[in-house]
């Protein structure tokens, strides 16, 4: 059983019935929708037959939902601009008309307000780099330091720069309301820069009466400096490496990453790895063997998931990119794995008595971890805790839940209506594992469940042996 979870983005090269469904067999967990990309109509249409996708395969799986976040982009050009180093490149807002021979409109009016005389304006993730020289009423003229082709609707970053845009564009708040139509599973929060913004779409979920979990997105070196704070509001973190090595130094993208990693394990909270993991297969059938040791490390440092971006929307190999991630990840994972989990904080009574199941569970060859959960709090506890041998069996009644759960680490979430006796609802459990040949006779199942002692409910282990 697979630990690691894999996070495919869906476009033309993946929206068919077809291609979804060998997704889902060779093992895709969570599906995730580019609103970037993504319109409504197609949303619509593809949530219901990946539901149904889901259920004919009797697979937990997940939709994520991710926004596209206040986004500063170039405008609309007649012709590409050739750019070498050295030439002047004049930045526009408010339709003002450019005065130099290269320039280009900003959709963001602030942009003036919020540069400064020597900061480094980078565009297309980095492949155009400028520097401000001065700033009018509407607008900055750079000068181009590496050669480049500007095309249209291109993404600017601004490294080190505060910049003054909302959390949620009007365009978010839309599509999110489109996701609580739907029931999405997550909603991701692009460009996320402080607690106040997860706690703005939590409002807004809220509101739609969604009960989907907030993804936040660390993109930018403000998002990164406020990590702990971001792990503390949001359910769960996503090292989204694209912008973020654009934001950051090249160099510091691999210590960033491992040390989200290390905290959000510390801290309880699922960390999902993205961009890049297997860019080369857009093209090609095979990956670079760089790109394995990549996929590799986060596997070994025990990422929660992993996700794959171009691959899976508009390149040739999206269900090859699926296996290759799958055979890695099935592979490192027993060589075992960084151990971070160690280090787990335990805040309350519940985490302890988990705790104390998984420290049992590793001692017992052959074991499983078998959790019966309502609300999915009990096996995420698990989950964060990295047990060494026992994978975490979740049984729930709740739809809502056991889709969630298909994103946490060493979860297998299982559907299960429980019934008012706890041995029926156990026997039901144990019947499923022999069913699936997931457990053999003489194995022990260490169990986590809440049972009654008289009118009080408490939290109880249990130890037996599958008959």
């Amino acid at each position: 059983m697979r630990r690691t979870k894999i996070i495919c983005t869906l476009g033309p090269a993946t929206e068919k019935a077809g291609t979804l469904q060998q997704l889902i067999q060779k093992g895709a967990d969570v599906f995730r929708l580019n609103m970037s990309h993504a319109s409504h109509d197609s949303v619509r249409k593809i949530v219901p037959r990946i539901r149904r996708l889901a259920q004919s395969a009797e697979r937990p799986i997940a939709i994520l939902l991710d926004t596209q976040g206040p986004a500063i982009r170039t405008g609309d050009l007649k012709t590409h601009l050739q750019l070498k180093p050295g030439d002047i490149l004049e930045f526009t807002v408010r339709g003002a008309q450019g005065k130099e021979q290269y320039s280009v409109d900003v959709n963001y009016p602030g942009f003036v307000n919020d540069v400064s005389v020597g900061d480094t304006v980078l565009v297309d993730n980095g492949l155009l780099k400028l520097v401000v020289l001065e700033k009018g009423k509407n607008r900055v003229r750079t000068k181009v330091l590496t050669p480049a082709v500007l095309g249209s609707r291109r993404h600017i970053n601004l490294p080190r720069v505060h910049v003054n845009l909302p959390p949620l564009t009007k365009k978010d708040i839309a599509d999110v309301a489109l996701g609580a139509e739907v029931g999405v599973d997550f909603v991701a929060l692009s460009f996320v820069r402080e607690k106040g913004d997860i706690e703005e779409l939590r409002r807004l979920l809220a509101k739609r009466k969604s009960n989907a979990q907030i993804v936040a997105k660390i993109e930018d070196h403000l998002a990164v400096r406020s990590i702990d704070k971001m792990i503390e509001c949001a359910d769960v973190i996503m090292v989204a490496r694209g912008d973020l090595g654009i934001e950051c130094p090249m160099e510091e993208l691999p210590i960033i990453q491992r040390r989200i990693v290390k905290k959000c394990l510390r801290l309880g909270k699922p960390v999902v790895i993205a961009t890049q993991l297997l860019e080369s297969m857009i093209t090609n059938r095979l990956p670079t063997r760089a790109e394995v040791t990549d996929v590799a490390n986060a596997v070994f440092e025990q990422a929660d998931a992993l996700m794959l971006s171009a691959e899976t929307t508009l390149g040739r190999y999206p269900v090859e990119c699926v296996e290759v991630l799958n055979r890695v990840a099935t592979r490192i994972e027993r060589s075992g794995g960084a151990g971070y989990a160690e280090d787990a904080q335990l805040e309350n009574v519940r985490q302890k008595t988990v705790a104390s199941a998984v420290a049992l569970a590793n001692s017992l060859e052959d074991s499983k971890l078998i959790v019966f959960t309502l609300h999915g709090r009990m096996a995420r506890y698990a989950s964060n805790l990295r047990p060494q041998r026992a994978p975490v069996f979740a049984f729930t009644p709740s739809e809502r839940v056991y889709r969630q759960l298909a994103l946490y680490w060493g979860v297998l979430p299982v559907r299960l209506d429980f019934t008012g006796k706890p041995d029926a609802t156990i026997a039901s459990a144990e019947k499923f594992l022999r069913g699936r040949k997931l457990a053999a006779p003489g194995n022990r199942m260490v169990i986590i469940s809440d049972v009654h002692m008289g009118r009080a409910m408490i939290d109880s282990i249990q130890l037996r042996v599958v008959k």
